[in-house]
């Protein structure tokens, strides 16, 4: 079994120290370090400690030796491509983050900066996130289960102000919507 804990540790943005205080109890830096190198056994207590505190399944935390998982191989700086020290797994961020609150949003005709053929997953937020999610791309239910897409413009306590991707579009105005899903992953064959 490969243990993939740095990959996943690295790919938040956490420190040792960071994900060392996110265990329940708190452990030290140079605990997780040994665990994630291989120089301490990975217990399955362990696992689901790490786990916890990097917000992901246990399971993602090792893979099959066989396994042919995405590798990043390198990494495009201010001077060009350059090889990493060694390769590591590449994770998806929707795993990573936990698939709570993912929608997803299939792009059949190009608008703005989007194509024909991307995907644009998205996470929902309730009512309190509104106010951060000012001028960001949001999907928003409507009425009669049907949708509205763009950037949003405005907001007051009940309502927020939608305006499609686009040259010449109008904006929607939905009343009270259940959730807003903000834009987070686009994924774009070439």
């Amino acid at each position: 079994m490969i243990n993939r804990i740095r990959d996943i540790r690295r790919q938040k943005g956490l420190t040792l120290a960071d994900v060392a205080e996110r265990c329940s109890p708190p452990t030290t830096a140079q605990t997780i370090g040994r665990l994630e190198t291989g120089m301490r056994q990975l217990s399955l207590t362990w696992m689901n400690k790490i786990a916890a505190a990097l917000e992901v399944e246990a399971e993602l935390l090792v893979r099959g030796e066989e396994s042919d998982a995405p590798k990043y191989v390198a990494r495009l700086t201010a001077d060009g491509a350059e090889a990493l020290p060694a390769p590591r797994d590449a994770i998806l961020p929707s795993v990573l983050g936990g698939e709570t609150g993912l929608v997803a949003l299939d792009i059949e005709h190009g608008a703005g900066e989007y194509r024909a053929g991307d995907q644009l997953w998205l996470r929902q937020h309730g009512p309190d996130d509104y106010p951060r999610l000012l001028n960001r791309d949001v999907l928003v239910p409507r009425p009669g289960g049907r949708f509205a897409f763009g950037r949003m413009i405005d907001r007051d306590d009940s309502r927020v102000a939608i305006l499609a991707p686009g040259a010449g579009t109008r904006q929607v105005v939905v009343e009270h919507p259940a959730w807003i899903a903000v834009a987070e992953m686009l994924v774009r064959k070439l």
